[in-house]
């Protein structure tokens, strides 16, 4: 009897870890952004979306030469960007910003936001804290 119970809560135990895995994976900073390549980007918000477990920033971003590159950002939970001053409409389409941040390591025009100045000098921290990211003073909002 003692068996035949172990061998159950057991096989519970299995199927419900296998099925909060993918819920519970995340990358840690290290992982994806290179925290010894900071960024500084100037350019127009395109989009915003709240998701979990980040944010995203989307910018345009016009180079010297007049061509436009497309970026990621990546900013902290949605709760934490709402207790940090956000909200959903905080950043509409065509705001100006400057973000200043951490490149990611592939390559691609994504980066980690760790700080958002606006037009009329407001600074909001959207940096997400993980394990890796940068403690330079700039993230006293945690």
């Amino acid at each position: 009897m003692r068996t035949k119970l172990f061998v159950m809560i057991a096989s519970v135990g299995v199927l419900v870890g296998a099925a909060a895995g993918p819920a519970f994976a995340h990358h840690s900073f290290a992982t994806e952004f290179d925290a010894e390549k900071p960024i500084q980007l100037k350019g127009t918000v395109t989009r915003m979306d709240w998701i979990n477990p980040h944010t995203w920033i989307y910018v345009d971003v016009k180079k010297a030469d007049g061509t436009v590159e497309k970026w990621m950002i990546e900013g902290g939970a949605p709760n934490a960007m709402f207790r940090r001053g956000f909200k959903k409409d905080s950043l509409p389409v065509g705001t100006e910003v400057v973000i200043d941040g951490f490149l990611a390591r592939d390559g691609t025009k994504k980066a980690n936001g760790r700080e958002l100045t606006l037009t009329d000098g407001k600074r909001l921290f959207v940096g997400s804290s993980g394990t890796g990211a940068p403690e330079d003073g700039k993230d006293t909002g945690r």
